[in-house]
């Protein structure tokens, strides 16, 4: 075990104890064509509860999968059986695309040790370990939910600190969507990036078995995209689902000042009067 990640050895030993939260995590891209929970029902690793990142939100606004108030969500992860003692494991069935963004929501409100899956349910799976299919009923369980408000950042925010010429914003877009050579794969957005910010891909912090590369090897790409660790960070990307795995490669990498860009993308590139650089 290590400050983010348990191994699934780790994770088959301690799989029956009650005060251990398994969580599919697993989410994709509209243009995937997948459907997370249809595949979770279909199988899962043993106990596991689905989270489902777009109905545990903020559904009073149109920008996708926003954090949902603190007595929210600790009423929709209470009844899924987590409590916010508990050490919560998080996974995805794409090896590590979207458990970050489940881990960072739990941390953000409050949850005091949440872990991701090394490798994922593709490791799992690969080693031969048990799945279950259908739904999982968890004991409800108390959820103390406080959001900390050093997590997460808003558009107002942003737009403030570009020009402080401290924090470094990070895009964790594909390059060509950050150059604005690629249209946005969510119809009514604008091409670009955030002005003054830099690009590092969330898929290239991701090694070809779905585990993090190495620290090192996170501080070099960081330092050849021109990031400054010692900086106040922020991180964005679409819609807030990959920006969290930029700010994991961040935290492993050595930053100490990380926040989440909410609504990223999906509502800079949507605002009327918001700088656009290409």
């Amino acid at each position: 075990m290590s400050d983010w990640f348990v191994s699934t050895e780790w994770l088959a030993e301690h799989l029956k104890k009650p005060d251990v939260a398994v969580v599919d995590a697993s989410w994709y891209l509209p243009t995937a064509g997948r459907d997370a929970q249809a595949e979770y029902l279909a199988g899962h690793l043993p106990g596991a509860v689905f989270f489902d990142i777009d109905a545990i939100a903020d559904r009073t606004t149109t920008l996708p999968h926003m954090l949902p108030t603190p007595p929210d969500f600790a009423k929709m992860v209470g009844r899924l059986g987590i409590g916010d003692a508990m050490t919560i494991v998080v996974y995805d069935e794409a090896g590590l695309f979207s458990a970050p963004r489940v881990r960072w929501t739990f941390l953000a409100m409050g949850a005091r040790d949440v872990k991701i899956l090394a490798g994922g349910g593709a490791k799992w799976r690969k080693e031969g370990r048990p799945i279950e299919t259908g739904p999982v009923a968890r004991t409800p369980a108390h959820f103390a939910a406080r959001l900390d408000p050093a997590a997460v950042v808003d558009f107002a925010t942003v737009d403030r600190r570009r020009h402080d010429h401290e924090t470094n914003i990070v895009d964790a877009r594909p390059a060509p969507r950050f150059t604005g050579k690629e249209a946005e794969p969510r119809p009514g957005l604008k091409s670009g990036h955030i002005p003054g910010s830099f690009n590092v891909p969330s898929g290239e912090l991701v090694a070809a078995d779905g585990q993090m590369k190495p620290a090192a090897q996170l501080r070099k790409i960081f330092a050849e995209a021109g990031v400054d660790l010692q900086a106040p960070l922020i991180t964005s990307c679409g819609s807030g689902i990959t920006a969290a795995v930029v700010a994991l490669g961040l935290e492993i990498a050595g930053a100490r000042d990380v926040a989440v860009y909410d609504g990223s993308w999906a509502e800079w590139g949507a605002r009327p009067g918001a700088a656009i650089e290409r």
